[in-house]
């Protein structure tokens, strides 16, 4: 497609809402002028001219941009949509964060279903984030000084086939290792000092379980300090990860540590999908692993894919009905989103099935069945069927970093290779970001460099 705007900024923006669309044009111009209060928005579409005239008060630079940014947006969708005779499940909202927009808007004394509905959302999607909203009641806070901590542990048993993270399989990266835990010890040792009031505490990979035990407990013992000293009751998460690589002695290690909540990550509950995603473990693992973790008391967290390899709607309810049947406090249903990097993108031009929409819509109805509350979402770009990822809860057993970090409301201190740490200014409309290198080898020879600069970051 040959696309040209005036408005720079706008560019990526709204070759996201083309991507919306499985027709597109061959041709695609977009002029803006701005006067007195009046944004104009003109498109060429194969040759068709539109132009819109729409209103906003602006105050300063960032009203300006999200304003600006709103209407060309939904114009632009409105064209394509009309053209084409498609319609998406979130309109011309094509951020990541629905939520946080909803927030937004509630907080300026508007009901955001308004500004939904004005951009096409779906009712049934103005419903969940209302839902969304409502279990976040009294664990969303959004306060200057607020923290939580990351823990990052890139490494897995195998790679999947729809992983576009820097993982590798742990036979291939073990000799980095020693190294890397002595990068992580330095860096935990050297963030008291950046941490404000801490709410929660994450270990993420990866696959932290891909671990020894020996190697498991040097990251627990560089965190403990950090865990003992919070001036509050901190949520302590492991996502322990694939069933596999679970142990006794790996859970006794985090009961001792005082983790609160572990993450068990089947992804399907179907053999013949799990082989063709590259796992290595079964159906009856996973239900060994929740066997081993049943005497411990964690919480325990479960992720769900939508849309894997030549999965019917009917394996993938079979699969939500068994997560049930696990007794999680907490599913969390992605849908599929191929990033480059996963070899599945690579292979296949997969997914423009519209019945991942049919597989969302069942898993909410199983869910809510079964007592689970919507309690935090997020989207992707490539995301199939233009959907998205919710976390369900049972009642007072939602995961407050996942609710910090979808919401954007709490600074959070990342360690380790490809983290990301946030600054979050409420009271300036900011947030800033340091990201660590990626790939093991160059983050090991920075850290010494990562430290330093993380601490004036968080200064």
């Amino acid at each position: 497609m040959n696309f040209t705007t005036d408005c720079k900024f706008l560019e990526n923006e709204l070759l996201d809402v083309v991507r919306l669309f499985k027709r597109r044009p061959e041709t695609l111009s977009h002029a803006f002028t701005y006067e007195e209060g009046v944004f104009h928005n003109a498109f060429t579409v194969d040759g068709k001219v539109f132009s819109f005239e729409d209103r906003g008060q602006v105050r300063n630079e960032l009203e300006f941009k999200r304003f600006e940014r709103r209407f060309a947006k939904l114009r632009l969708y409105h064209i394509l949509s009309d053209t084409y005779g498609e319609e998406m499940p979130w309109g011309a909202l094509t951020g990541i964060r629905p939520t946080k927009l909803a927030y937004m808007e509630e907080e300026n004394g508007r009901d955001f279903a308004e500004l939904f509905r004005l951009m096409r959302v779906r009712e049934e999607n103005i419903g969940l984030v209302r839902q969304i909203l409502e279990t976040q009641r009294g664990i969303y806070e959004k306060r200057d000084g607020n923290t939580d901590l990351f823990v990052s542990i890139p490494f897995c048993p195998t790679k999947c086939a729809y992983c576009s993270f820097i993982t590798a399989p742990i036979e291939k990266t073990r000799h980095f290792l020693p190294a890397y835990l002595s990068g992580l010890e330095k860096e935990l040792a050297a963030s008291p000092e950046s941490i404000g009031n801490l709410r929660s505490i994450y270990v993420g990979g990866g696959t932290p379980f891909a671990l020894n035990e020996g190697e498991l407990e040097r990251v627990l013992k560089a965190i403990d300090p950090i865990f003992r000293n919070a001036n509050r009751a901190v949520e302590y998460t492991v996502e322990a990860g694939r069933p596999d690589v679970f142990t006794d002695e790996k859970l006794a290690l985090l009961k001792e540590y005082g983790v609160t909540r572990i993450c068990i990550n089947p992804q399907s509950f179907s053999d013949e999908t799990l082989q063709k995603i590259g796992r290595k473990h079964t159906e009856a693992d996973i239900y060994r692993a929740f066997e081993l973790s049943e005497k411990y008391g964690f919480i325990i967290n479960v992720d769900l894919i939508a849309g894997l390899t030549d999965e019917t709607p009917e394996t993938f309810v079979d699969s939500v009905e068994k997560a049930v049947k696990t007794g999680a406090d907490n599913i969390t249903v992605h849908c599929l989103s191929l990033k480059s990097g996963a070899k599945l993108k690579e292979e296949t031009d997969y997914l423009e099935n519209d019945f991942i929409s049919n597989m969302v819509a069942s898993s909410r109805e199983i869910l809510s069945k079964n007592g689970y509350a919507p309690y935090y979402m997020y989207r992707q770009k490539y995301q199939v069927g233009n959907n998205e990822n919710v976390g369900w809860t049972k009642p007072n057993k939602a995961c407050v970093y996942n609710i910090d970090i979808m919401e954007e409301t709490a600074d959070n201190l990342a360690v380790g290779a490809n983290a990301v740490s946030k600054r979050v200014f409420t009271e300036k409309g900011l947030i800033t970001r340091f990201a660590s290198q990626k790939d093991l080898p160059t983050y090991l020879v920075h850290v010494d460099d990562i430290i330093e600069k993380k601490r004036i970051f968080f200064e």
